[in-house]
């Protein structure tokens, strides 16, 4: 009796057909603010009760083909299993959703992701992934190294801060990897292939990078204990039935020689219970969260467009490699000296090198500076004539009477250590009023840097959130002192553009 109730839990895990799920936790007109851009932005977004009725219309429907394509011989290859799920309700909600409501977000994800899709398919195929499991990083974040979650999950790959240090990213003040295309699509690669090994299915490690591997195994868990004690119930119906008085004394073994048994054995391969159809028949339940019932039939959907984006009305995106040369760095650098010797912007550099977030290497560190291909040996030269000053900017600050270095170390945001190192002559215990100290410019972080470590300011002001105006001082400079614009600056004191700054005056300072 055993073994007929593993049999028929087996089946009903792993040779289902797909179910009718939910409807997804989107709304389904475009007379409302996008969610699929709010959701990768870490906005909020409300269940729609015209999303539910939408997509019970497309569960009543035959498949559209406009919508889901007549796969035959010729057409375009995936190494992900679309095929069999092209036609579930719930890809076929967001095939619509995407050339629908959401067809500019896609076009704009699409065009962002050419950049980065020759890199990520090339990493994943190493770590023996299919390439186009990379599409998660356009449900993930759009392939925005700079998106940052409600749960505070940043970049392209949307990794948690102790997630990304256990895939060996390095998350501080200084510098971000979570935000580092290359670092953080190979942690993610490394990660992902641990949950394939784990579960079995490409459609499970999905489900767990999105909900945790903890979490999907306990689901499907309790999915397995549900569907054995619907499956005992049947067995044992099945066993009155067949089984006589006589017989009864020796039930187990009047299973084992029934051939329809044999046959049901030789049918069911134990490994299919962690087969990519377990994932939708987890998802048919309510212990997965709509967000990962979704997560899923977005990647297929993902996937489906990405290949073949004018067949859904969408542009298709220009290539664009993603290539690069590089400098590696052992001193403090600033990514704006790096842009002047390239001779480029310094949104260009930062856009190569997002994960520096005080738009420097950190100090005391090995750094690698992307640089845009080509520039390699002029950057490589000149940065070698450079003296150790000119590689960073510096501010002056001057002491004020009664003023300690915790003090100074607090208005900057930095570690007293840090300011000592940067003024080997000068004594913590012997601070005098007027002596001049040397802050390093990039050294104060940004708010980026202070919420990558999660040290939010409270009140959203600095702990110094005040400035006293000295003689001579001027708003901008000012403004630059504190790594503002200059309208934040007024904005946050209410001043006019014909404003006479005054000697004394205390200013507000926006974080």
């Amino acid at each position: 009796m055993r073994r007929l109730i593993l049999w028929t839990n087996l089946l009903a895990l792993a040779g289902c057909a797909p179910a009718i799920l939910p409807a997804p936790n989107l709304a389904a007109t475009s007379t409302v603010p996008d969610p699929f851009l709010m959701s990768v932005a870490g906005l909020a977004t409300g269940h729609d009760a015209a999303a539910d009725a939408a997509l019970n219309d497309l569960s009543d429907a035959e498949p559209d083909s406009r919508v889901v394509p007549e796969f035959g011989a010729d057409e375009i290859k995936w190494d992900i299993d679309v095929r069999t799920f092209a036609s579930h309700p719930r890809v076929q909600y967001y095939l619509n959703y995407f050339q629908g409501v959401s067809r500019t977000g896609m076009k704009v994800f699409l065009d962002r992701g050419a950049r980065y899709e020759t890199m990520i398919r090339s990493r994943f195929e190493a770590e023996g992934l299919p390439g186009d499991l990379g599409y998660l990083a356009l449900i993930e974040s759009g392939y925005s190294n700079d998106a940052v979650s409600r749960s505070h999950a940043v970049g392209m790959w949307q990794f948690m801060q102790e997630t990304g240090r256990g895939y060996g990213l390095r998350i501080d003040t200084w510098v971000d990897e979570r935000r580092d295309p290359v670092k953080a699509t190979d942690a993610a690669a490394r990660l992902l292939h641990h949950l394939r090994d784990r579960f079995g299915s490409l459609y499970l490690a999905a489900a767990a990078y999105n909900a945790g591997a903890g979490k999907v195994s306990r689901s499907l868990g309790k999915l397995e204990w549900d569907v054995a004690a619907d499956s005992a119930v049947e067995a044992d119906t099945l066993i009155q039935t067949e089984v006589t008085d006589s017989m009864a004394a020796d039930e187990e073994a009047q299973i084992d020689a029934d051939p329809a048994s044999d046959e049901l054995e030789a049918a069911i391969d134990p490994g299919e219970i962690t087969s990519d159809h377990a994932f939708f028949r987890l998802a048919s339940t309510r212990l997965l969260a709509v967000e990962t019932q979704d997560y899923v039939p977005k990647l297929i959907a993902a996937a489906l467009i990405a290949k073949q984006p004018g067949r859904y009305g969408i542009a298709a995106p220009l290539p664009a490699p993603f290539t690069y040369d590089s400098l590696v760095v052992n001193t403090t650098t600033g990514l704006d000296v790096i842009a002047r010797l390239a001779e480029v912007s310094v949104a260009e550099i930062r856009e190569l090198n997002p994960q520096y977030l005080r738009l420097a290497t950190p100090p005391r560190s090995e750094s690698v500076i992307r640089l845009p291909a080509g520039t390699g040996e002029q950057v490589a030269s000149r940065y070698a004539t450079l003296s150790p000053k000119a590689r960073v900017q510096f501010l002056t600050h001057v002491v004020r009477p009664g003023e300690r270095l915790t003090r100074i170390a607090a208005r900057y945001h930095l570690p007293t250590s840090e300011i000592q190192a940067a003024n080997p002559r000068v004594k913590a215990s012997g601070l005098k009023a007027g002596s001049r100290l040397v802050i390093p410019a990039v050294a104060i972080p940004s708010a980026l840097a202070i919420s990558a470590t999660g040290k939010a300011v409270r009140g959203g002001h600095s702990r110094l959130a005040t400035h006293r105006v000295r003689s001579g001082e001027t708003l901008i400079g000012i403004a630059r002192r504190y790594r503002i614009s200059l309208r934040a600056l007024r904005r946050a004191n209410a001043l006019p553009v014909e404003y006479t700054l005054k000697a004394g005056k205390r200013l507000r300072i926006p974080s």
